[in-house]
Formats: C-alpha cells, structure tokens, sequence
C-alpha cells in the first residue's frame, strides 16, 4: 500500500463529483436524510460549484493507494499561518486500513512545507453526528473550537463542529 496525493485539475472535477456521489451515498445515509445528501450533492459536487472552489482557492487531491482513487481532500489557506480542510472523503470500503491518517500526516507535512516548519492553525468542520469522524481528527489531534449551524439554503443546516489543529 502506497498512499499518495495526486492533484486533480479544474477539468477533472467529474472525478470529485463521481466519489462525493459514492461516498455520500453510501456512509451519510445514516445521519443525514437522502434528500439533504442529493442537495448537497447538486450545491456543491456539480460542475460549476467544483470550478467555482478551485478559482477561489480551494485545492483537491485524489487520494491513490498505488494506483487505485480511494478518497481526496481539499484545503486552502486562509492567511499566512491559517488553513482549513474542506474536504476529506475516502470510500466507505477503505475505511479502517490506516489510509486517513496517512492522507492526514501528508496535507500536514504540505502545510508544514508551505508554512516554512511555522506553526499554523489547521481548521475543519465536521458533521456533529458523524462521530467516527470525531473520533478520528480527535485521534490526530484536533480539538473542537466551537459548535456552529451553517444555513445551506432548501431548509437546510449543516450541524458541525468545527475544529482546531495548532500546528
């Protein structure tokens, strides 16, 4: 097992949108009704939303094991020493083979990189149900900062935390 990140170009996004179906499908399903995943999917898995993300900042990156796309991610730095994990999927199937933490030990080593070995506040959110999710970013290191409810628009919420990693 070779875990590596590979990043995807704005022509590319079908790749990303193609996985967030998957994965949303498959292991959201039990906290979030299938019809908040299928607006959340069309908001901001389409075309233009993806193409809209990469312009204003965001980066992605197809997580490979050898060969083979499990999961991506995607960050982007908010100032000199901030940045914040928008995304981070693997498929439901490659849970519990380590591969998280790897992808999780490679963006760090990239913002340590980028932040010239500074330290630097690493922030995410994460769905407040979502525990084996928790559990994980607390198992690297991460610390709740604070609760907050995000309007989506449709009537929906998206119930997070959001999460600090001082780096």
């Amino acid at each position: 097992m070779s875990i590596h990140l590979v990043k995807i170009a704005e022509s590319e996004t079908d790749l990303i949108a193609d996985l967030a179906d998957k994965i949303w499908h498959a292991y959201y399903i039990s906290f979030i009704s299938l019809e908040q995943i299928d607006y959340m999917l069309d908001r901001f898995y389409s075309k233009a939303s993806l193409a809209l993300q990469i312009t204003e900042g965001q980066e992605f990156y197809s997580i490979m094991d050898d060969e083979k796309r499990v999961g991506f991610v995607s960050i982007s730095q908010k100032a000199p020493a901030e940045y914040f994990i928008h995304k981070f999927y693997i498929l439901t199937e490659q849970h519990g083979k380590n591969i998280g933490s790897s992808v999780m030990n490679l963006l760090l080593e990239m913002i340590q990189s980028r932040n010239n070995g500074q330290e630097a506040d690493i922030r995410l959110t994460v769905n407040r149900q979502n525990y084996k999710a928790i559990n994980f970013y607390f198992k690297n290191g991460f610390k709740i900062e604070e609760a907050a409810d995000f309007d989506i628009g449709n009537g929906y919420f998206m119930n997070d935390f959001v999460l600090l990693l001082r780096q």
